[in-house]
């Protein structure tokens, strides 16, 4: 561990001003306090560049499954990720660590991350590479990382080292989860930091759920990663306006909730329990603006063939499923187009009305078959000790035409 130095605010505040749609909501998860008993990450990335697909490269000590910006063609940077051996790693902007360290912030965590599911398969692995980075590192980031091992820890890392948070010990996670939006429980709290009405709105969907029923991937990214609760203004857009008829535009201010208009993505790598093949490990993701998306699972073991609409289309220079989402967003649900703020409304009858047909509604519906489908290859592959290439390769195939023909049946949109 080193010590935090100190940085000019005029620094921080120039790179604020150029990283500011940088922003995303995310948690560390226990295995001890999931339904499952598996360690959890979850991201909902906030991002200002919207086009993303999923990446499976095999260039280091271990192979791996991750995001990538679509505009990435060398897949220089993963923005959250599995590799074969178990080890996820997923991390959030920070901007209250590095205040007045006069030297230059890089903006590599996402290179970072890259190396780290190269190279790395415990939390012991990820601290050594901490430590070898060179210092000043360029880097202010709360990294979440998981292994096969149990492991699961926040690292706020800053210039010159990190401050380790152990989502297995009582003391720092009495609930089992730590949750991080846009700043560091170690860096200095104010307006410097962004991201507090989003982490509150989180801990209070993660509490109701952990104390009751136990965490899971589906009630993440569907009762999360898509919620329209505040908890500042105590409204759920949801409950307000969901049940309005059909066709019957009904705006209302969009900031400072989970999705927000600059959310590409929505990732939960659900790990596996000690002792468990580290193959068994998935990562669910909403690839795309998460209201207009839909849930895929992917696994490092069925190699490079991930499914055809989560990967990189050239004539689309994003993935299909990611267009497809940014499509419905932008013409259905957040489409005014005149005006300073526009991006700060959205449309709540487009994603929800009194019968059911809202575009999110739609694809939660649609979305229950794919969990239960997946869960029970799960279950199967749990029972032989591995997950299976093979019906891996039939799974995704299955998963291409089934969503293709949701997103051209319900939005006439072609995948």
């Amino acid at each position: 561990m080193r010590k935090i130095t100190i940085i000019s605010i005029f620094s921080f505040l120039t790179l604020l001003l150029s990283v500011q749609s940088m922003a995303c909501t995310t948690a560390v998860i226990s295995g001890k306090y999931t339904k499952d008993g598996k360690p959890m990450l979850w991201k909902n990335r906030d991002t200002g560049y919207l086009q993303n697909f999923l990446d499976y490269n095999s260039d280091g000590m271990y192979s791996y499954v991750g995001l990538v910006n679509s505009k990435d063609l060398k897949r220089t940077s993963i923005w959250i990720g599995i590799n074969n051996v178990g080890f996820g790693i997923m991390n959030s902007a920070s901007y209250n660590l590095n205040l007045e360290i006069d030297a230059k912030l890089t903006g590599k965590e996402g290179v970072t991350m890259r190396q780290a599911l190269m190279s790395c398969r415990t939390l012991a692995d990820f601290e050594a590479f901490l430590d070898a980075l060179p210092k000043p590192s360029g880097l202010e980031a709360n990294f979440g990382v998981i292994d096969a091992e149990g492991g699961a820890a926040y690292y706020e890392f800053n210039h010159n080292g990190y401050v380790k948070f152990d989502a297995n010990d009582p003391k720092v996670a009495p609930f089992g989860y730590i949750i991080r939006t846009n700043y560091s429980h170690t860096g200095k709290l104010g307006r410097e930091s962004s991201g507090y009405i989003r982490y509150n709105t989180t801990s209070e969907l993660f509490y109701e759920k952990a104390s009751t029923t136990g965490l899971t991937a589906q009630f993440i990214q569907q009762d999360v990663a898509k919620s329209l609760k505040h908890s500042l203004t105590n409204e759920d857009l949801f409950d307000k306006y969901g049940n309005l008829s059909p066709n019957r535009v009904q705006y209302a201010h969009f900031r400072d909730y989970i999705p927000r208009t600059s959310s590409s993505s929505s990732v939960v790598i659900e790990g596996v329990k000690k002792g468990q093949n580290p193959n068994l490990a998935t990562m669910w993701s909403n690839v795309g603006f998460p209201l207009s998306s839909v849930m895929i699972p992917t696994w490092v073991a069925g190699g490079k063939n991930l499914p055809k609409i989560t990967q990189i289309d050239e004539s689309l220079k994003d993935s299909p499923i990611c267009h497809a989402a940014l499509k419905l967003k932008n013409e259905k649900v957040m489409n005014i187009r005149w005006g300073k703020w526009a991006k700060y409304y959205i449309d709540v009858n487009a994603l929800a009305n009194n019968e059911g047909t809202g575009i999110t509604q739609l694809l939660n519906k649609y979305e229950e078959d794919i969990y239960q489908k997946t869960y029970q290859h799960i279950y199967n592959w749990e029972k032989k000790g591995s997950a299976d290439a093979k019906d891996i390769k039939e799974f995704y195939q299955w998963l291409d035409v089934y969503i293709s023909d949701v997103y051209n049946k319900e939005f006439k949109i072609k995948l």
